[in-house]
């Protein structure tokens, strides 16, 4: 594998729809209000996908240095693993993305609050902030969250809360206790799609000492927490559309008929090694969900 394409697996492009799926939404939602703003939905992207790509770093560089990524991983080979990429240059690369990243967020709340709101301003420069240092720790470090079953509560955090209700404020400037209920179904979502990684990932993450939900409550359990963070999510979202009342709305709903299908996949499965697919499928069909937010919102 050559150098540029080492890099461009690390950075686990397919990973890259999902983190701004929860953008999408808070966007379709400031689109229904009328507060859309060009400028900030396309920085709150390019933040968030740098982020993600910070973070992507930050894992391969934290699962790589502590061995987690080894002959017993299930999933695709990892770039410290694989030897393409070195430890020193990735974690260069993680101090250039933090710059990219922290660069690109001071852009966007300057161009959503100006140099008027400075409490505003503060407040998002440390959210800003606590994001870089969330996305690095996952993995990184001793006392790396992502090792001690917390990885599942940042995520639901970060890309659905954060996310969408943070997206939404940029924009309007304003808090709505509407905004939560597809904040939530995002954010559950998105932990679907690590619980599916962790669920593949168990027997090996179980031999190198990483303690993700999945191995703290068993195969069985872990089923049962998967199937209940979707149909949550799903409820969620069938309860946002309701109250919209606007009933154009319910064709977003559409992104959870093959979510459905996972499930049965998932509660027939009986080899974890088969479950790397369903990564995929979990993780456009949020994005899915998100897009036809935003095509409804512009349409109608």
């Amino acid at each position: 594998m050559s150098k540029f394409k080492a890099w461009i697996s690390a950075a686990r492009l397919r990973t890259l729809p999902l983190s701004v799926s929860g953008i999408m939404v808070g966007s379709a939602y400031a689109l229904l209000n009328d507060y859309f703003n060009f400028s900030i939905f396309i920085l709150a992207i390019a933040t968030t996908l740098v982020l993600q790509i910070l973070s992507n770093f930050a894992n391969d560089y934290g699962d790589g240095v502590k061995g987690t990524d080894n002959q017993d991983r299930v999933g695709p080979m990892r770039a410290l693993q694989s030897g393409n990429i070195s430890d020193k240059q990735m974690k260069l690369a993680i101090i250039l993305s933090s710059f990219v990243a922290f660069a690109l967020a001071v852009g966007l709340i300057y161009v959503s609050f100006g140099s008027e709101n400075l409490l505003y301003t503060l407040a998002f420069i440390a959210l800003g902030l606590l994001a870089i240092y969330a996305a690095i720790k996952y993995t990184v470090g001793n006392s790396a969250y992502g090792y001690r079953g917390l990885g599942d509560l940042f995520v639901f955090l970060f890309f659905g809360l954060v996310s969408v209700i943070g997206t939404y404020f940029l924009f309007s400037q304003k808090l709505d206790s509407l905004i939560i209920l597809p904040a939530v179904g995002v954010g559950l979502l998105s932990t679907a799609v690590l619980n599916v990684n962790n669920m593949r990932d168990q027997e090996s993450d179980l031999k190198a000492g990483k303690n993700t939900l999945v191995v703290k409550l068993g195969n069985a359990k872990a089923k049962l927490y998967h199937f209940s963070i979707i149909v949550i999510a799903f409820a969620s979202f069938v309860t946002y559309v309701y109250l919209l009342n606007n009933s154009i709305q319910y064709v977003c709903l559409i992104g959870f008929i093959p979510l459905f299908i996972h499930l049965l996949k998932v509660r027939k499965n009986k080899n974890p090694k088969l479950l790397d697919p369903e990564l995929k499928k979990v993780a456009l069909s949020t994005f899915a969900i998100a897009l036809l937010h935003i095509i409804v919102s512009v349409a109608f």
